[in-house]
């Protein structure tokens, strides 16, 4: 079970309080984008063994988006921060 901490409302609960949404920092195309760049966006993702950066939604509490930086194979979560980041912070 994952331990989360909202960034926006400062609250810590379990990951059953929020809801993760897939990949972080991905390009979103919009009106007159190729079928590959549509088919890039809905379908090519990345599944990284270590550190990926999610989306995620505090649905069960202030119902706000922000990110998370966590390890894939051992679940530890390194932290969150806020959604409107336009990239991943640099991890030192």
């Amino acid at each position: 079970m994952l331990i989360v901490t909202c960034p926006n409302c400062g609250v810590t609960a379990e990951e059953t309080e929020f809801h993760a949404h897939g990949e972080a920092h991905i390009t979103r195309h919009t009106v007159g984008a190729s079928d590959d760049q549509m088919e890039e966006y809905l379908f090519m993702r990345k599944n990284p063994k270590g550190v990926h950066f999610e989306r995620w939604r505090h649905q069960y509490g202030c119902g706000k988006w922000f990110h998370m930086a966590r390890d894939t194979m051992t679940l530890e979560v390194f932290g969150t921060y806020s959604a409107q980041t336009y990239g991943p912070p640099r991890i030192c």
